[in-house]
């Protein structure tokens, strides 16, 4: 089945209505949300992000988040409702080892198609 792209923005949409707390994961956060990043210092923390809607594609942008980590590889995000997880996402690029504590930037995005 295919769908027109209002109802692809309108699923987008309902899914950013459901949560808007950004996770940082080291692997595939699955349907629970493991493999969140933990520790550093400063310490590593979820992020806010405000969802921005598309052109009517299909796909919804949020806001910039910087998380502050430990070394590491960073693969994926996960989005939260506060402490209910919502779904996680690879990212576009891995962050490849990161050798010391470091700050990744990412630009959340859900897109239906």
């Amino acid at each position: 089945m295919e769908f027109t792209n209002d109802t692809k923005e309108a699923a987008a949409l309902a899914v950013t209505a459901r949560g808007n707390w950004i996770s940082l994961h080291t692997a595939d956060p699955g349907t629970t949300g493991t493999a969140e990043a933990t520790g550093g210092s400063p310490a590593y923390a979820r992020k806010t992000t405000t969802w921005t809607g598309g052109a009517s594609d299909g796909s919804v942008s949020g806001s910039l988040v910087a998380f502050d980590v430990p070394a590491g590889t960073y693969t994926h995000i996960g989005v939260w409702n506060g402490s209910t997880f919502i779904g996680g996402f690879p990212l576009s690029s891995s962050t490849g080892a990161l050798p010391g504590q470091a700050i990744v930037a990412v630009t959340p995005s859900i897109s239906v198609v």
